[in-house]
């Protein structure tokens, strides 16, 4: 077999755009995830039982639907209903959706791997139940659950693919409309994998030394 990956270097610009049109969309949603997680978390363990029901029903309903019709839904459901969103926000709420979901578990576990006696330090200084979670229990449970975040971000990253299917130009699309022209589907799919490796193994190494440095400076703030 003869590869021609030469004959993809005058792609090297779309090859790249759609790079960075992943890695900017991957960031977004792993931001507004992250926050979802741990809003739902926080849920999953609030006094209220409507409030503990609403965070049990999120995470079970993503977690046991696919990502895709999540992102059919929201693209192609939600104008039923009068919400007509562009390709790129419904593309960035589904991530963000989907990633809320997975991460609510993992912290959840996190908190629950924090002993009572922190909470019992924060309820000691006057600080109320939010104010305990906030400032003393969740640094030390996200310290502890890292790893398996930075896991469910990678999982997004390589996820993100999916949006191709309602034309998002990131590097999946940019990939199938390089080899429509062309025709070379191994050398331009090789290329797209090659790539999509390359950010993985960037995103691992940007999030362990993010982690390093954020712990590190909540260690000695204590």
């Amino acid at each position: 077999m003869n590869l021609a990956l030469s004959d993809l270097t005058d792609n090297g610009g779309l090859f790249l755009r759609g790079a960075a049109l992943t890695i900017g969309l991957t960031m977004a949603a792993i931001v507004a995830g992250l926050v979802l997680g741990v809003l739902g978390a926080a849920g999953r363990r609030a006094q209220s039982r409507p409030v503990r029901w609403v965070a049990g029903a999120y995470v079970e309903l993503i977690r046991n639907t696919p990502f895709i019709i999540q992102l059919f839904f929201i693209f192609f459901g939600l104008p039923r209903l009068g919400l007509r969103l562009g390709s790129m926000e419904a593309a960035f709420i589904a991530m963000s959706i989907n990633l809320g979901g997975y991460a609510t578990e993992i912290i959840r576990a996190g908190l629950d791997s924090i002993g009572k006696g922190s909470w019992e330090a924060g309820f000691s200084l006057g600080l109320t139940r939010w104010q305990t979670f906030r400032l003393v229990v969740l640094v030390p449970a996200l310290q502890k659950v890292y790893p398996a975040l930075t896991s469910q971000f990678i999982i997004i990253l390589l996820g993100s693919s999916v949006v191709s299917q309602i034309a998002v130009e990131e590097l999946t699309y940019v990939g199938s409309y390089i080899q429509s022209r062309n025709f070379r589907a191994f050398e331009t799919t090789l290329v797209v994998a090659a790539l999509y490796l390359l950010l993985a193994v960037g995103f691992q190494q940007m999030f362990a030394a993010v982690g390093r440095r954020v712990f590190a400076y909540a260690e000695r703030q204590r």
